[in-house]
């Protein structure tokens, strides 16, 4: 289905978080090393709740994640310290962070703040130890240009990497438990955000893209899974703003960013559809065991046979509606039942799970419940637990009559999204009262926009107007291995056979393609001089790079001379290259004189065979061609001789 993304009146924002390489933790002398969770030296366990800010408000997603009463474990590790354990003040901010920070924002135009404050924000997802993230901001008002126009950049703030969770376990009892791993906590990174001026799902990934290149041209931040994530905010006119959080992978923005829209488009019709249903929630929570006594549902018989029930009035086929692709709105609710550790089961979806039909007939019998009603049933031994589920899950469904819900969700690896929590409030925010500010003077954005680095941007330009690239190529060597592409264009290109374009070609596209066969080249490690001086010396025809690395990674202590030895690929001399080339072409003369000059496409094919990576292609071409063209015109005056 094809949208107007005007017409809807999309808005998209970008938050995007980048781990930072320095060597020290944003506020302790800790390394910024990531560790095995069997080296934890030990653990231990804490309760956090939600407490009110200096201004005496508590924030609504605070307040949602205490409700669910959870223990959280944290494995210590030499590598960390009291300041992740919370047992210890913090140190100052981390000056080699706050210098990368303004490095970057410089770079996307922004305004730095005269003096850097620290702040507190609330998060008891147990992802810190204190309860709150230290954040700081340190600048405002900057930009990128897009291929759809200029994009503001709002924020940019320096703050403590959460830590990891590393487990998740149902302890069956009156709270779960998390686990999480205290050498990601405290890791410095940047935070940037982006105003809602991105317009469609491809734009919002091209300004990723172009923030991401901006923080890769700093060589000063962290590569890998897990190191970069971005958050959207995604609204539409008739909708509601939500915050999707933790795409890691940049070919999932456009996927995610439709399928937000697409969900927001089915919820309003839902609401529509509620509304002339006079539709209702029946806050009146029923024990249903009597009728499972017998029951066949493991699914009951695991929850002791205790079954409770609401009913949705009005809601009839609503829960069975697909609002993202291969989920339906009764995902939904159960994505709020879930927070309490149970799930939902709904007549719109049975008799099913081992419940009968005549089980599904009783429990509508019980509430009086008509076609056109919905049966919701949660299965558990867990009075409290029961209670707390199904609070979230009927609140949500009457905020389904009348619309769509602002709210914090996860992003999922399919491109679909799940709820997590209400949006955050400003209560989360407060002073941090441990640190102290931090000026910013004017010889230190001196200093800083002195040693400003060319931009992958830039250099791929550069490389368009220098070496002669083609727009893809340009983009892919400025944003991978630029370094050692200038080193060898300078050491190796002496005209001939070794161009710019082949070196480029080999650390992007060959690399890329050994890669999808299985073969990890270290780049590091393997001596692409050595590789590129034979090329012009014509030990070896360029087509044979692709196999001496193969030997080479399969043969760490080789080097290129032995690799060519052992593949048999020592270059074959002109006059064998011409003798081989001259049979071909008489073997095949009628082929020859039928097809002319383009007999060469088919021809080079043959001849290839024998002699890949042994001579240049070109130089293959070139004696083929003349050759073909020298028999056409023997073949020419043995015609007008007879």
């Amino acid at each position: 289905m094809e949208m107007d993304w005007e017409e809807l009146g999309l808005k998209v924002g970008l938050e995007i978080h980048q781990q930072l390489d320095t060597r020290k933790k944003l506020f302790c002398g800790c390394p910024t090393v990531l560790c095995e969770k069997e080296d934890a030296v030990f653990k231990f366990k804490r309760y956090l709740r939600a407490a009110k800010s200096e201004l005496g408000e508590v924030d609504a997603a605070a307040i949602e994640e205490a409700k669910k009463r959870r223990a959280f474990v944290y494995y210590v590790y030499e590598s960390t310290c009291l300041v992740e354990s919370d047992e210890e003040p913090p140190g100052e901010l981390n000056d080699e962070a706050l210098d990368i920070a303004l490095e970057v924002a410089l770079l996307l135009h922004m305004k730095p703040v005269d003096e850097v404050h620290t702040m507190r924000k609330i998060v008891i997802d147990g992802s810190n130890t204190s309860g709150f993230q230290r954040t700081a901001l340190v600048a405002t008002d900057g930009w990128i240009e897009s291929d759809e126009g200029t994009v503001r950049i709002d924020t940019l703030c320096v703050e403590e990497e959460a830590a990891q969770k590393i487990g998740e376990h149902d302890q069956h009892s009156d709270a779960d438990m998390q686990e999480y791993s205290l050498d990601r906590l405290g890791i410095p990174l940047v935070e940037i955000t982006t105003s809602p001026d991105i317009k469609t799902p491809s734009h919002a990934r091209e300004v990723a893209e172009r923030i991401g290149m901006i923080l890769r041209s700093t060589r000063k931040v962290k590569r890998g899974i897990g190191t970069i994530r971005q958050d959207l905010n995604i609204s539409i006119s008739r909708g509601a703003r939500v915050e999707i959080k933790g795409v890691q992978e940049l070919r999932l923005i456009e996927r995610i960013v439709e399928n937000e829209v697409r969900r927001q488009l089915m919820l309003i019709e839902i609401s529509e559809e509620l509304r002339r249903r006079n539709a209702r929630v029946e806050r009146r929570i029923v024990e249903l065991s009597h009728i499972f006594r017998d029951t066949s549902s493991n699914v009951i018989k695991r929850a002791g046979g205790k079954v409770f029930g609401a009913c949705l009035r009005g809601f009839g086929g609503i829960l069975g509606i697909e609002i993202q692709p291969e989920r339906r709105f009764g995902a939904e609710l159960a994505d709020y039942a879930r927070r309490y550790g149970v799930g939902i089961m709904h007549t719109d979806e049975l008799p099913a799970y081992g419940i009968s039909a005549d089980e599904v007939r009783r429990v509508k019998e019980a509430f009086n419940a008509s076609e056109d009603d919905c049966v919701v049933l949660i299965a558990s031994d867990e009075i409290e637990r029961v209670e707390r589920a199904f609070d979230a899950v009927l609140n949500r469904a009457e905020f389904a009559i009348r619309g769509v819900p602002e709210e914090t969700r996860r992003a999922m690896p399919d491109g679909n999204t799940a709820y997590m929590r209400p949006l955050p409030g400003a209560a989360r925010m407060y002073p941090e009262t441990d640190v102290p500010p931090v000026s910013v003077d004017e010889e230190r954005i001196e200093r800083i926009l002195r040693s400003l680095p060319e931009t992958i941007e830039q250099k791929k330009e550069r490389y368009k107007r220098e070496y002669g690239l083609n727009e893809e190529l340009a983009r892919k060597i400025a944003a991978s291995s630029s370094d050692l592409f200038e080193k060898l264009v300078k050491s190796c290109c002496r005209g001939g056979a070794v161009t710019p374009k082949l070196i480029a070609r080999t650390l992007t596209d060959t690399l890329t393609e050994l890669a999808r066969e299985g073969v990890a080249v270290d780049a590091e490690r393997i001596d692409f001089e050595g590789i590129f001086r034979m090329i012009s010396e014509n030990a070896f025809g360029k087509e044979a790079i692709p196999d001496i690395l193969k030997f080479l990674s399969a043969h760490p202590d080789a080097g290129v001379d032995d690799a060519v030895n052992a593949l048999g690929l020592r270059a074959m001399r002109l006059e064998d290259v011409e003798r081989l080339v001259d049979e071909v072409v008489q073997s095949r003369i009628d082929f020859v004189r039928e097809r002319g000059m383009s007999a060469a496409g088919p021809l080079m094919g043959v001849i290839m065979k024998d002699v890949r990576g042994k001579v240049d292609g070109k130089l293959v071409s070139d004696i083929l061609r003349k050759k073909i063209a020298s028999a056409l015109v023997m073949e020419h005056e043995r015609g007008d001789g007879a």
